[in-house]
């Protein structure tokens, strides 16, 4: 399946997709679809195929079946993905710059406000907390103009407030004509539809 043969709409389209590993199938779905304004949770027992799934719509797992992508894709896994070594707002800069867009000091800025760490903004990340360091991962949210996001449990570390942004920081995504697919063991504070991988079971749910 090609790009231009997604419809109108779609953002992203997996149709069946299977990942496999070590002669074991870890997930497989007859059709996983993602339109512009859906909020998706992958739910799931730790083995499921939660994280092995997300890496495979971004590319960073085999998988068997057609994966097609009409739009800009932003992962966000376990690991933060930040450098110990450079500050808040330079790890955004490199960001920029590894995604061949132009360091805007500026807009970094207003993404470290957006998630609260505006105060942190010259600090090593090495000096931040764990919930510190996953705000600054969610700022990168902020910054790029990604319209799918891939987020992989992304309230690990966060504080009750930091949760809250999160949710909204979906919910205003979403309102913007992006989508998400979050995998997560307990249900967001938002309303989502959810696709179990324990029954590989698809429902929707108000949350």
């Amino acid at each position: 399946m090609s790009f231009k043969s997604i419809p109108a709409g779609l953002l992203l389209r997996a149709a069946p997709i299977t990942c496999v590993r070590e002669r074991r199938t870890i997930v497989a779905l007859d059709e996983l679809a993602l339109a512009a304004g859906d909020l998706v949770e992958l739910r799931g027992a730790n083995g499921s195929g939660k994280t092995t799934l997300l890496r495979a719509l971004a590319g960073l797992f085999p998988c068997e079946g057609a994966v097609d992508r009409s739009a800009k894709l932003a992962f966000v896994g376990h690991r933060n993905g930040n450098s110990g070594l450079l500050t808040a707002l330079e790890n955004l800069r490199w960001h920029q710059s590894l995604s061949g867009e132009p360091e805007d000091t500026g807009q970094a800025l207003d993404a470290l406000d957006r998630v609260g760490l505006l105060r942190s903004a010259n600090k090593p990340v090495h000096h931040l907390s764990q919930g510190q360091q996953r705000r600054l991962a969610l700022a990168r949210l902020v910054l790029c103009d990604a319209r799918v996001w891939l987020l992989d449990e992304p309230h690990a570390a966060l504080d009750a407030a930091g949760q809250m942004l999160m949710d909204e920081l979906l919910v205003a995504h979403a309102g913007e004509g992006g989508a998400a697919l979050v995998s997560s063991h307990a249900p967001l504070g938002i309303a989502t539809r959810v696709i179990d991988l324990s029954t590989a079971a698809v429902s929707g749910v108000a949350a």
